[in-house]
């Protein structure tokens, strides 16, 4: 196993080595320290950088006996069960860091393939990836799930392991160990990573996050009745009839309303907006370079496009840098899936322009069936592009009336996996903030919806009644709504199975298409006294090509190719060797046989002149980026 760690190469491995002592102790990150009441996030920044430490019920905090998704798992939780199984699985795992956090956090992933059949570089392949969004932590669990039932599905599903064999599953469930682990000991809820950051562009970093006012560990909603003239001008939201109990808000024009709403929290720089600039502010999935926009104030003409959570340049971040250098590092990855929460919708490229005006009729054929592959196996009311499908999934603005337009999204992960990467990529959205099904028929699935799938079906656990309270600048408010972490992000822990379950096999179904090319027959034929004419037939038994038309337009993968190989001291001296490749007739005696479709079977066809009357062996080699690389030994007999 590759562990960059030594302490945690010999802890896996066991092996016994000797250890440099560092000259100064080792970190202790906070979710580690018992002894403290709270918890400290790295950087320097204008507001707080220690947050009360808090147990949620929803969350599995010390590793079981089993693993179980009825709860949550911290990071720890998830790094004990990779590290169990790679001592448990050695002959297909390989566990490594493939990067450390802002905060310094190993990013631990997974290679699985029987390494007998060969190295996984060797293999066609699928990466999938959770945990980019700190608090969409579904994700995470879906990762995990598939990673523990392929795992235990090896030698028993012959389909699964005849896929471990022959391909490479790249797993890596959290890319931001840092933000996930605030979320799951603080009360704090942010998406992003934990590098300060100056959201709201008044100079300050990270001056004004939530805060959590009555001590309950969630951050919960405000709602304060409009009373004086400044907050009558401003009132936006008003009760909506539609919930006879008077729970839900709904908002409107500002003074048409009588409520304000706001987070719970206070107003600490005093610019009139509540919890505006909390830890961290940059966005990952914003972060990529296909298509990348600065953040806003970074066009100086006022009139371009600008992308919030952009970064300061594109790959800015440790944690998406690490994923584009390791697909860059790895262009045998034909599918790729990195997931978040809540829509929920399989999403997929273009997230700039409409699928028909920038993707090849080919490539978004395929797409298309991808996207009914997943809806076959979660059933999510939306599978498309993320310009147009997500954009306008509701048709109509429901504040305004207005019909809804396309909208872009830059420096979005599945754009640069299909246009600069030549993949299927898709940045899949998992759980729907409970609106199982359209209880009133309007045809959105909205927070009415909701709650009442939480009434129907939940206990009504997922939302806070309101109750009154005096907030120390806004006076007597309301705290109430739905709980954020365990219902809005994220399902109630009972719910996290069949969603992690449904995703991973979605996942699992792509990867089992990846192209696969399979050597059908090697034929060896004299000629004539010293001739010889050698024959390989392969075709492409998977259910991909083994190149998207993107990915030959940006020349990420080569032509399929085959080549012969002999010892060196056969074939030097050129007309005086004792073996000659007379065909090709060309001095790179590569054939190149383009790009094998699916199904398709193709041929390669070498003449070769033999001096002497010795039998000659030698290997021919079939060498695809994407469908895999093989090797057959033959034998020239005079």
């Amino acid at each position: 196993m590759r562990i960059q760690l030594l302490s945690a190469a010999c802890l896996i491995s066991g092996i016994s080595v000797a250890q440099v002592k560092p000259f100064q102790p080792e970190k202790l990150f906070p979710e580690k320290d018992e002894k403290s009441k709270f918890y400290t996030v790295s950087g320097e920044r204008h507001g707080p950088s220690f947050f009360k430490k808090f147990v949620f019920p929803e969350v599995e905090y010390t590793p079981g006996e089993k693993l179980t998704f009825d709860k949550y798992h911290t990071v720890e939780v998830m790094y004990h069960w990779y590290e169990k199984w790679a001592v448990q699985y050695p002959d297909i795992v390989d566990l490594y860091v493939i990067g450390h956090s802002f905060e310094g956090r190993p990013i631990y992933q997974m290679t699985l393939t029987n390494k007998k059949t060969g190295k996984d570089t060797d293999k066609p392949a699928a990466y999938f990836e959770g945990g980019r969004h700190s608090g969409e932590i579904t994700s995470s669990e879906s990762i995990l799930w598939l990673t523990q039932h392929l795992l235990e599905n090896y030698g028993k599903d012959p389909e699964i392991t005849a896929m471990i064999d022959s391909k490479a599953i790249y797993l890596r469930p959290q890319n931001n160990p840092d933000g996930s682990n605030m979320y799951l000991y603080t009360e704090q809820r942010n998406r992003s990573t934990v590098r300060p950051n100056d959201t709201d562009r008044d100079g300050l970093l990270d001056e004004d996050p939530e805060e959590d006012l009555d001590g309950d560990g969630i951050i919960y909603q405000l709602r304060k009745k409009a009373t004086t003239p400044e907050e009558i001008e401003k009132a936006n939201f008003i009760i909506d009839p539609k919930d006879p109990k008077g729970r839900l808000m709904k908002r409107t024009f500002p003074g048409k309303g009588e409520y304000l709403v706001y987070t719970e929290g206070i107003d600490n720089d005093g610019d009139g907006s509540y919890n505006e600039d909390g830890i961290g502010g940059l966005d990952l999935h914003r972060n990529y370079p296909e298509n990348w926009r600065p953040n806003p104030g970074g066009d100086l003409t006022g009139r371009g496009y600008t992308q919030f959570g952009a970064g300061e340049y594109p790959l800015s971040e440790i944690e998406t840098r690490s994923t584009a250098l390791w697909m860059l590092s790895h262009p045998n990855i034909s599918v790729v899936n990195s997931m978040d929460t809540r829509v929920p919708m399989h999403l997929r490229p273009p997230s700039t322009s409409k699928s028909e005006e920038r993707m090849y009729p080919q490539d978004l054929a395929i797409y298309q069936e991808m996207d009914q592959l997943g809806l076959s196996f979660t059933a999510y009311p939306w599978a498309g592009d993320v310009y147009e499908t997500y954009a306008t999934r509701y048709k109509v603005n429901e504040l305004t009336g207005d019909p809804l337009k396309p909208e872009p999204l830059f420096g979005h992960g599945p754009d640069f996996g299909y246009f600069y990467y030549g993949s299927i990529w898709y940045g899949d959205e998992l759980w729907n903030n409970g609106a199982m099904k359209d209880y009133d028929g309007d045809g959105i699935y909205d927070e009415y919806d909701g709650l009442m799938w939480d009434d129907e079906a939940n206990g009504s656990k997922g939302f806070r009644a309101w109750t009154p309270m005096t907030h120390p600048v806004l006076g007597e408010v309301e705290i109430g709504g739905f709980h954020p972490k365990f219902f809005g992000q994220n399902g109630p822990a009972w719910q996290l199975e069949d969603w992690a379950k449904k995703q991973a096999l979605f996942n699992l179904a792509m990867a089992k298409r990846l192209p696969q090319l399979t050597i059908s027959d090697l034929k060896v034929k004299k000629l004539s006294d010293g001739e010889f004419e050698i024959t390989l037939e392969w075709t492409n038994s998977g259910q991909l090509p083994v190149a998207l038309e993107q990915a030959k337009l940006v020349k990420i993968v080569q032509e399929d190719r085959v080549s012969l190989d002999f010892d060196k001291e056969l074939t030097k001296g050129y007309e005086n060797a004792k073996v000659k490749i007379t065909s090709p007739t060309l001095y790179d005696k590569t054939i190149y046989s383009g790009y094998t479709g699916i199904g398709e079977k193709k041929s390669a066809t070498f003449k070769v002149r033999v001096e002497g009357s010795d039998a000659v062996k030698g290997k021919i080699k079939l060498s695809s980026t994407r469908g895999g690389y093989f090797e057959r030994e033959f034998t020239l007999n005079q």
